[in-house]
């Protein structure tokens, strides 16, 4: 299966529709075997669904077959709740999330068992922190850098939830795990976030006080 890496390289969530392009093409590479272009097939689904073509995605994802290949079972579950979830259905994606987190644990796929934590605590509303918890557990005990790459995210979501509910001491401590994480395993514009979020953080604290 591919790397995390190679997907990374292919990936730019700010500008989806060349995310589409790059997939597409990539599965037209002979480099790749037939389970690797499965592999490819779900994020052309993510980028496919980011454009809001949800139908379309779905029935990429429809005519995966990913008996032979667990992992790609898990990334389906992925998508297919991702595409949930944006399509405004975040209760029905709740119980896919769940299964991919299980499925990518018992793989040993901890990236794709984050990610799916991750998900949770977007989409099961009310219950947000015990999830975000739950994945910043299992990350901080991996061994992997990209999965480490985790706790920035998590602890930074979990900064801005506690933000908007008025717990800015305690979002001040997220933030700043954050940023201690970015400088470990980041990149340089999960830094840059990390540090805005200080920034205004301490502000509101400071008109608080």
């Amino acid at each position: 299966m591919l790397e995390q890496k190679t997907l990374d390289e292919l990936w730019n969530f700010e500008d989806p529709a060349l995310s589409e392009a790059r997939f597409r093409e990539a599965m037209t590479d002979p480099a790749y075997d037939a389970f690797e272009r499965a592999e490819l097939a779900t994020q052309l689904g993510r980028a496919i669904g980011l454009q809001g073509r949800f139908e379309e995605a779905d029935a990429l994802l429809d005519a995966l077959d990913a008996e032979e290949e667990p992992t790609i079972a898990v990334r389906i579950l992925l998508e297919r709740g991702r595409l949930l979830n944006s399509a405004g259905h975040p209760a029905m994606a709740v119980p896919l999330f769940e299964q991919a987190a299980e499925m990518g644990d018992l793989l040993g796929e901890d990236f794709l068992a984050v990610d799916a934590l991750h998900m949770l605590a977007i989409a099961d509303s009310g219950h947000q922190e015990s999830w975000t918890r739950s994945a910043l557990e299992y990350a901080s005990a991996v061994d992997d850098s990209r999965t480490k790459r985790w706790m920035v995210s998590l602890h930074n979501n979990l900064g801005w939830a506690m933000y908007d509910d008025g717990r800015r001491t305690e979002a001040m401590v997220e933030f700043q795990l954050a940023e201690q994480w970015a400088e470990r395993v980041g990149t340089e514009q999960q830094q840059q976030w990390a540090r805005e979020a200080i920034a205004q953080c301490a502000k509101s604290l400071n008109l608080r006080g």
